[in-house]
């Protein structure tokens, strides 16, 4: 008998989510996410699957966000011919996400071949295109919360509420082993884990008494203050009226999916009350208006948002679909609030709007999500002087400000609580998702609480793990296509860019030509040497 599961993504590194399942009767596969970040990493995305993906019988999604999902397409374009199944909000979200995710590759691969065919470089192919995303979305088939299907042989699954965004899903898992003394394997994947009292959504909720647990890890080391919703819309209106009597602009990157709707709602309610005076809000991203949208369709199943989702209704809000709506937004100096995805600062309309204001002291840049090392939200977040966005270098005078009160992510003490409540949990617990610091936190803290020492496991990327192993777990070491180092470290291109900053800096601030000169004259001393 075998039955073995091997991480494909989101090991030692919160991006990539992907679980390859290996038992009697075929292979299925959890998630198929995108790796964001580093461009060392990000490049893992366009290379080969670690597994064979025309073996794959079928593929549970836990929620739509494209580190979970980004990847579908690709997969179907290399062989892929079963089934995918998901919530019904995550399958109404990636009818759009998809699309839009192929578009951006389109596009961004457009404008890397042009620097290379300027270079004398080949032209690179994009991972897949709009269409090919559009044609993978219709094939997801939906499934209600915590009602059994049977997506292959000897397998059978539930989903249950994860409170994270829209859709999301942890997904619990039986599989027979053919074993007469146990005949079932149970699992639950947990995908992103929602906090309690979530806008929007219910608490999160699954299944106890389980074989393995594969739990996030993203915030496993963070404790955040609980803010009940009055509290949450304060913080916000006070960043709004200190942006606005700064005399500029308030720019905010994020992400299309919740954290923007979660955003216009505090901000309608804001101005509904009269406690911040109403404003023009531009959501500058057509991926964020379809969200949006769909977030309206699905208003009986959400809570907070009043009758027909009437929160985003408001007069005030105006939402730019074409580039010339978008271009037009540059023709406002200050009084105006600019939301534009990506969270992440990394793609879409968000980094024309940063170039336009970063220089400018009188903006504000208001970071409120995660931002994953190597990414631009980061590196502003980290209080860089200077960046560059699409080859230019800019100044960063704006005043950047980052606050964490609209996660969708459960904080340190909730994952442990959300652990505990999955007890007892008699073959282990693999903890992902995360970076080092979360990873370790949380294990030391369920090792703590009783659980085995050695049935804890952090494992690495591309680790296998044999499911039916008697004793301890074992996990299997074979061909790596990134080292660890290279899967949570920043890598030389984030260093080559703030290197090219500092240069330019140090020149700069140098006295005269004849100090410029010596820089130089070091600098080239040094390439030499080596």
């Amino acid at each position: 008998m075998s039955m073995r599961i091997k991480f494909c993504g989101a090991a030692g590194t919160v991006t990539g989510s992907c679980y390859w399942i290996e038992h009697e009767k075929g292979a299925f596969i959890v998630d198929c996410g995108m790796f964001q970040g580093s461009k060392t990493l990000k490049e893992l995305n366009y290379g080969d699957f670690p597994f064979p993906a025309d073996e794959a019988e079928f593929v549970l999604l836990t929620h739509a966000h494209i580190d979970h999902s980004g990847l579908l397409p690709k997969l179907m374009c290399n062989g892929f011919e079963g089934k995918v199944y998901a919530t019904e909000g995550t399958r109404d979200l990636l009818r759009f996400m998809l699309p839009d995710s192929g578009y951006i590759q389109e596009t961004e691969v457009g404008f890397l071949n042009r620097r290379n065919a300027q270079r004398g470089r080949k032209a690179v192919e994009p991972i897949y295109t709009s269409e090919q995303g559009a044609t993978a979305a219709e094939e997801i088939i939906a499934r209600d919360y915590q009602r059994w299907f049977e997506p292959g042989p000897g397998v059978r699954a539930r989903f249950w509420n994860a409170g994270h965004i829209l859709g999301s899903a942890s997904i619990e898992v039986e599989i027979e082993t053919g074993d007469d003394e146990e005949r079932i394997m149970r699992l639950l994947f947990s995908g992103d884990i929602g906090p309690d009292h979530k806008l929007f959504h219910p608490d999160p909720d699954g299944p106890s008494n389980l074989d393995y647990v594969i739990c996030e890890a993203t915030y496993g080391a963070r404790e955040r203050p609980v803010l009940k919703p009055d509290a949450r819309r304060k913080v916000l209106g006070g960043i709004v009226q200190q942006a606005m009597e700064r005399g500029g602009v308030l720019v905010i990157p994020a992400f299309s999916v919740e954290r923007t709707q979660e955003l216009l709602a505090d901000l309608s309610m804001l101005m509904k009350k009269g406690e911040i005076e109403e404003r023009i809000v531009f959501l500058d991203s057509p991926l964020a208006i379809k969200a949006t949208e769909t977030f309206e369709r699905h208003a009986d199943d959400l809570e907070d948002l009043g009758l027909n989702g009437d929160l985003f209704q408001n007069p005030a809000f105006h939402f730019t679909r074409t580039v010339d709506e978008s271009k037009a937004i540059n023709n406002y100096e200050n009084g105006v609030i600019i939301i534009a995805a990506s969270g992440m600062c990394e793609a879409g309309r968000i980094r024309h709007h940063l170039k336009r204001r970063l220089w400018d002291k009188k903006n504000t840049i208001l970071l409120t999500g995660y931002q994953a090392g190597g990414t631009l939200g980061a590196i502003l977040e980290q209080g860089a002087k200077a960046v560059r966005i699409q080859g230019e270098e800019v100044r960063v005078n704006a005043h950047i400000q980052s606050i964490d009160i609209y996660s969708g992510h459960v904080d340190a003490s909730g994952l442990f609580d959300w652990m505990m409540a999955r007890k007892p949990v008699t073959r282990g617990v693999f903890l992902t998702h995360g970076e080092s610091e979360g990873l370790e936190a949380l294990r030391s803290r369920l090792v703590a609480a009783g659980f085995d020492n050695d049935r804890v496991i952090v494992p690495s990327l591309d680790d296998e793990v044999d499911l039916l192993g008697e004793g301890g777990i074992s996990t299997r070491t074979g061909p790596r296509r990134l080292g660890h180092a290279g899967v949570v470290n920043l890598d030389w291109h984030n260093d080559l860019a703030q290197l090219s900053l500092d240069i330019r800096e140090a020149l700069e601030g140098a006295a005269d030509e004849r100090a410029r000169n010596v820089i130089l004259r070091r600098l080239r001393r040094a390439l030499e040497e080596e």
